[in-house]
């Protein structure tokens, strides 16, 4: 008779306890969970570009567009901050473009300066164009400039200034191309350009001379020669 075996008792089995995380009350059991959101990095508003300043050429035509007299490579060096040969190199270059161009007007040398003068070529048409127009009327304006060089002359700008208490440069282009007014050499003390009337101007006024004009003096201010003094 065979002896049964003993048996081992088995050693009892411990189970892990799994931890459940507890669900929000706010969120339901199928309700995910949003992920974090990385905040974007704040756009930047283009302020765009700065203001170019003008070129060098650029400067040098605004400034001669409103000159009445040549003026010197120097002073314009001094007027734009640059050096005095790199202002005289873009005159010239300035000078060969406009012939090159064939434009209406040249830029010359003349007296020590620079100006802009019309071109030869079209000397007539600007001739013409002026006597044409000389069946305008006259502002308030150039009526008061013609007769301030009229009564004074020879005169400087300075001293039409003083004497209408406005600048007068304008006008007196426009007097200068309607051939009422002309220059008249420079005064000796400031060196500025003199002017007097023409014999155009004698011949629409129907005078022999500027000794025929009316007597203007009780119309002129008292203090005319103080203020002329100033200038």
């Amino acid at each position: 008779m065979a002896v049964p075996e003993p048996r081992v008792p088995e050693s009892p089995v411990l189970k892990t306890p799994v931890l459940k995380t507890p669900v929000p009350e706010t969120l339901g059991p199928e309700t995910s969970v949003p992920e974090a959101r990385v905040p974007e990095p704040p756009v930047l508003e283009d302020a765009g570009p700065e203001e170019a300043s003008p070129s060098l050429s650029a400067a040098i035509e605004a400034i001669l567009m409103i000159v009445d007299e040549p003026v010197a490579e120097i002073t314009l060096a001094q007027v734009l901050e640059r050096p005095t040969a790199e202002v005289a190199a873009v005159l010239r270059e300035l000078a060969q473009e406009y012939t090159l161009a064939g434009r209406g007007f040249d830029l010359r040398e003349v007296a020590g300066g620079w100006r802009f003068y019309t071109r030869a070529e079209c000397a007539p048409l600007v001739e013409r164009f002026v006597r044409d127009g000389q069946q305008a009327r006259l502002t308030q304006a150039a009526l008061e400039t013609l007769a301030v060089v009229a009564y004074r002359q020879p005169v400087s700008r300075a001293r039409v200034a003083a004497v209408r208490g406005v600048n007068s440069d304008g006008v007196m282009r426009t007097l200068l191309a309607r051939g009422l007014v002309e220059e008249a050499g420079t005064d000796p003390e400031s060196q500025a350009l003199l002017y007097r009337t023409t014999s155009y101007f004698l011949e629409r006024l129907g005078l022999r001379s500027v000794d025929e004009l009316p007597e203007l003096a009780p119309f002129l201010p008292d203090d005319v020669e103080n203020l002329e003094e100033k200038q």
